[in-house]
């Protein structure tokens, strides 16, 4: 675990493999969930990879900094990691709103990005209604009044089982990010469209998405492929909305089939 100050805020973060010249890989956490979430893909992946993993701003150990945000401002702060540790030519794995903040990078930042995996995203996610609705539950009951309903779109019933204790974790580390990082996310979310920027994406595109995702249905994603040139579509069976968690073993065959095809490897 390391920290690093870009900006106004003090980043929490793992890096593995630096120096040792092999593929850069940088994962991209979801809304309320913090790095640890990629723990089991990166334990698949790390012999073959230089792999970053971080905190975005008002989530896990990171800094709070100036909530409500915008998603460049998460996407400057990846840069500002990526330019610290001397990492270009990287594939970027994105989950939901990592998905934009994976554009928003593209976007300001093309020469550091080799090709993106966009895991349970769109390029606009839900409707102000939608977000208001869940920033005012958050700041009235706090997290843990909505944490039934987000559950539900994250796991698939037979993962949500009293008996699993991974659950019971997942369940514990949404309930314990900053209220106000969790709320000054949705206002990101809430505020960004990146349609043009997904139709003017160059490089190579994976989109994926669990079949029982309640959050971004794949119907939904697929749109998102529909938009990125020449990008793929492929569906985990028997996940929902973190595949990562969920189904690693699947979520990683994709990702290592996704590298293993792009020019020049």
């Amino acid at each position: 675990m390391q920290f690093l100050r870009i900006g106004d805020v003090v980043l929490s973060h793992d890096i593995h493999g630096l120096g040792s010249g092999k593929p850069a890989l940088c994962f991209i956490n979801s809304l309320g969930t913090d790095r640890r979430i990629w723990d089991a893909v990166v334990a698949g992946l790390r012999d073959d990879f230089t792999i970053l993993t971080f905190d975005k701003r008002g989530h896990g150990l990171s800094d709070l900094g100036s909530p409500p945000y915008r998603i460049e401002e998460f996407s400057q702060d990846l840069a500002g990691l990526l330019d610290h540790y001397g990492l270009t030519n990287v594939i970027v794995c994105g989950l939901s709103v990592g998905g934009l903040i994976a554009l928003g990078l593209y976007q300001s930042r093309p020469d550091l990005v080799r090709a993106i995996l966009f895991a349970d995203t769109a390029h606009k996610i839900g409707t102000p209604e939608f977000w208001k609705t869940r920033i005012d539950a958050v700041m009235e009951g706090g997290i843990e009044s909505i944490l039934e309903p987000i559950m539900s779109r994250w796991f698939t019933p037979p993962y949500r089982s009293a008996d699993n204790a991974a659950y019971q974790g997942y369940c514990t580390m949404l309930v314990r990010q900053p209220k106000l990082g969790y709320a000054g996310t949705c206002a990101a979310i809430r505020d960004a469209d990146f349609t043009e920027v997904a139709r003017n994406v160059a490089v190579p595109a994976l989109c994926v998405v669990g079949d029982q995702d309640g959050s971004t249905p794949p119907d939904l994603v697929r749109s998102l492929a529909d938009l990125v040139p020449g990008a793929r579509f492929a569906v985990i069976a028997g996940a929902a909305h973190i595949p990562c968690v969920e189904t690693p073993e699947k979520f990683i065959t994709l990702l290592r089939t996704f590298i293993a095809d792009l020019p020049g490897d």
